[in-house]
């Protein structure tokens, strides 16, 4: 008997292009869900008969009231190796395996440079003007030689922006809870006291940590108050570490320059957000991570973990 298996808020319907799923022929029936399910209930009928789901980062939480409604699920596969939407810990108690994909850094940093590039320019405003008619040139551009950009978390992403910021002739700097003065030498930037005197200095600030208890909410009010009206804050991390209304003040009083947003508390973004229309806000649907390559290696990884479990063998287990 074949096992089922679901693919959610497979936006794009690039899933089965985007690996050969021909091993899993005459095992395992496959079926795509591109529309995102919101609702629980249509969610459980739509996938309650399922052995195995395949996720995608944060768009769907697997959390222990889902599990409790999928009886018949016995493995989930996440793009990535950490996803905090995945109730591991209550996935395992019910006997689910849980496994996980590579992610590359190189997409979301790119997307990072994008955005800021996007700020730096006003690309979406002369653009749009462009398309529709509007005056020939009526912003002037910000500098990115010569002024600060302000990382916040230097991991793998962090590193990667702070490396190009450098080539642009940036004066990089760099803060995280962690953070030491030889860890940010190593990638030629220096090292700001703390959070707030980092983003006193920058020109552009970018976010770069894992969302967690401690980052929760980490740039508040005071934060973006030490921000300086020409600044711009750029979030292709996690919507958690900023505190949203604090940001939407921030925003709508001019008391910082604008903000580049890849990702959001809920998604997709509800059609009324009025992140979706300050004209100071250059925001994307989360796509940090969607690229050819990036979308290859999760589902192509996909494959080859639903075959590991086939076998009794899974090698990818989230921890």
């Amino acid at each position: 008997m074949k096992l089922r298996c679901a693919i959610l808020d497979d936006y794009q319907g690039v899933a089965l292009s985007s690996a050969d799923w021909s091993p899993l022929e005459g095992r395992v029936e496959v079926r795509v869900l591109r529309e995102h399910l919101g609702d629980r209930e249509a969610l459980v009928d739509a996938v309650g008969d399922c052995e195995i789901l395949v996720v995608m980062r944060e768009r769907t939480p697997v959390d222990a009231g889902l599990l409790e409604r999928l009886p018949r699920l016995r493995l989930i596969v996440t793009s990535g190796m950490r996803n905090a939407s995945v109730d591991v810990a209550a996935a395992r108690a019910r006997g689910v395996v849980v496994c996980g994909t590579a992610s590359g850094s190189e997409p979301p940093t790119e997307l990072t440079w994008a955005l800021i590039l996007g700020l730096a320019r006003q690309v979406h405003t002369e653009s749009l003007a462009m398309h529709e008619g509007g005056p020939w040139q009526s912003t002037v551009g910000a500098d990115l030689a010569g002024r600060t950009l302000g990382l916040v978390g230097l991991g793998k992403i962090g590193g990667r922006v702070a490396r190009i910021g450098l080539a642009f002739g940036m004066d990089v700097v760099a803060w995280s809870p962690n953070l030491t003065d030889e860890r940010a030498a190593e990638h030629g930037v220096r090292r700001a006291a703390s959070l707030r005197e980092l983003l006193a200095a920058a020109d552009f600030a970018s976010l770069h940590l894992v969302l967690s208890d401690r980052t929760r909410g980490l740039v508040g009010e005071a934060e973006l108050r030490a921000m300086r009206p020409d600044a711009y804050l750029v979030n292709t991390s996690r919507a958690g570490l900023v505190d949203g209304p604090a940001l939407l003040r921030a925003l709508r009083e001019g008391r910082i320059a604008g903000a580049g947003l890849d990702v959001y508390e809920t998604e997709p973004l509800p059609a009324d957000d009025p992140l979706r229309s300050l004209p100071n806000v250059l925001a994307l649907p989360h796509l940090g991570y969607v690229t050819r390559a990036n979308y290859g290696r999760y589902f192509g990884q996909a494959v080859e973990d639903i075959e590991a479990f086939l076998a009794g063998a899974p090698v990818r287990e989230l921890a």
